[in-house]
């Protein structure tokens, strides 16, 4: 994924899914370096991780 796209999932209302390694995650922010995002798994776990944007993949 691109950091644009990322831009507009995170400006969606949409419920666009995301996976991170092959597990769904939610983005919460694209970070300063505009190379890596903060994400948490979906679901009732909030550990939050950071990962590049381009290991990022749209559903």
């Amino acid at each position: 994924m691109n950091t644009n796209r990322v831009k507009q999932i995170l400006s969606s209302s949409a419920d666009i899914e995301v996976q991170y390694n092959g597990v769904s995650v939610w983005i919460d922010q694209i970070n300063e370096d505009g190379q890596t995002a903060t994400v948490h798994l979906r679901g009732p776990l909030e550990e939050r991780s950071t990962v590049k944007i381009n290991e990022l993949v749209e559903m």
